[in-house]
């Protein structure tokens, strides 16, 4: 906690709620339009097989939240939760780098300054890792991104330690989604979290249908709900990630769902040494 008293709110935190978060509306204009843009206490899904771009677009909107304003950046902070052990920093570097009008040491180090990387590898230490982290929150008025790549990664493992019951094996889950979600309000800030299709299915959406007129890629976008409720009940807008294995071109697809309003937008991007670019 941020005192050592019960109730009571530290300068830093007191800080933090008087100014506000900087908005991410501008993160990326073309993945979420004005109306749909990431506000403040927001969580969004990106959920795909492996090798269909999330990390990638990760990179992607970490480098455009911590470029400098006068490269066409937000200048804010990141907090990066890798439970994977898959992050890259010289790929992020490398991004950087390419967006710089001019890139040297310094201009890299000062972006990088204004990002944060945690590793945890169990349920449990994610959740003792979010309640370590709520000072930095308070202390940080200029953290507007949290990013966890990914919630899934102990699914298996928390349904063996699990055993029969159900509620065992959410029970970690369960604790790190409602305190994310207590986080994210509390103190502002917009989560984005990828998970893994560990799941296949040959029919179309599982929560609704949608018709091959109105998503021509619809099969791309199959999506079956395997975490637990507390999770799925949080997520306002869900991103699925795909990429078209008979193309030889480094094409990849996503198809933003906005739960609220069951808005579809469809989005196609390529990974080029520069990071992500939309087409």
């Amino acid at each position: 906690m941020c005192s050592e008293l019960p109730g009571a709110e530290s300068g830093t935190e007191l800080l933090a709620r008087l100014e506000g978060r900087s908005s991410l509306k501008e993160i990326e204009p073309h993945l979420f339009a004005d109306e749909e843009s990431p506000l403040h206490g927001d969580i969004l899904e990106f959920h795909g097989p492996e090798g269909t771009g999330k990390t990638e677009m990760l990179y992607h909107l970490t480098a455009r939240c911590i470029l400098p304003k006068s490269e066409g950046g937000l200048e804010v902070e990141v907090l990066f939760i890798d439970t994977d052990y898959h992050f890259d920093m010289l790929r992020l570097v490398t991004i950087l780098e390419h967006r710089l009008s001019q890139s040297c040491e310094e201009t890299v180090k000062c972006c990088l300054g204004r990002f944060f990387l945690v590793h945890c590898s169990s349920s449990t230490q994610l959740l003792l890792t979010l309640y370590s982290l709520e000072t930095m929150f308070c202390s940080h008025p200029s953290l507007c991104l949290l990013i966890l790549d990914s919630l899934s990664a102990f699914y298996w493992i928390d349904r063996a330690n699990g055993g029969e019951r159900v509620n065992l094996q959410e029970s970690a889950l369960k604790k790190c989604s409602q305190l994310l979600v207590r986080l994210v309000n509390e103190y502002r800030l917009c989560l984005l979290a990828t998970t893994q299709s560990i799941m296949q299915k040959a029919s179309d959406w599982a929560e609704g249908p949608c018709s091959p007129s109105s998503h021509p890629r619809g099969p791309h976008a199959d999506y079956i709900p395997y975490l637990c409720k507390a999770w799925q009940q949080v997520v306002k807008c869900r991103l699925v990630f795909s990429k078209d294995e008979s193309k030889t071109s480094n094409q990849f697809a996503l198809v933003s769902r906005h739960l609220k309003n069951n808005d579809f937008k469809n989005h196609v991007f390529i990974i080029g040494e520069s990071g992500v670019e939309f087409c």
